[in-house]
């Protein structure tokens, strides 16, 4: 029987409501990519060109330290990995994630929240910046089918 893990960074909550939904759906453990410097509204203002998350998604080689590492991640694998599209990409604590941890032979599924953009732009770079991983087309999910979504995937 395959290990699941469903890691995801959420800013406001939406994205850890669906990461919660994909790990009930599918018996998943679940793990959240906290920052060690948690963001405050202000930091979230992507309005504001001097906020953190401006700051951040200007400097592609910005890496957000994670709070705590996922424990025995060579258990699992098939790695559902969630985020908020950030500036159409995943946010960048997201590739301090994918950078930690060695996913040779592990399925990588990943999935977004959006208020507006799609995943499309976010998974051409992760394709780009991690080759070597066997990356799953991932899905937009903004509450529509998610579990019904999540079961058909781990099947195939």
């Amino acid at each position: 029987m395959s290990k699941i893990l469903v890691a995801y960074f959420s800013a406001s909550g939406v994205t850890a409501s669906v990461a919660q939904e994909i790990a009930n759906a599918v018996g998943a453990d679940l793990y959240e990519i906290r920052p060690v410097q948690p963001y405050t509204a202000a930091d979230l203002d992507w309005t504001d060109k001097s906020s953190r998350s401006t700051k951040e998604m200007d400097d592609p080689a910005c890496r957000p330290a994670v709070a705590e590492p996922v424990h025995d991640m060579a258990k699992y694998d098939t790695v559902f990995v969630g985020f908020p599209i950030w500036w159409y990409v995943e946010p960048r604590i997201v590739d301090t994630f994918m950078e930690s941890y060695d996913f040779s032979g592990k399925r990588i599924i990943p999935f977004a929240t959006s208020g507006g953009s799609g995943i499309e732009k976010a998974e051409k770079r992760f394709k780009s910046i991690y080759s070597g991983m066997l990356w799953e087309k991932g899905r937009l999910l903004n509450g529509l089918d998610v579990k019904d979504w999540a079961k058909r995937i781990i099947k195939n």
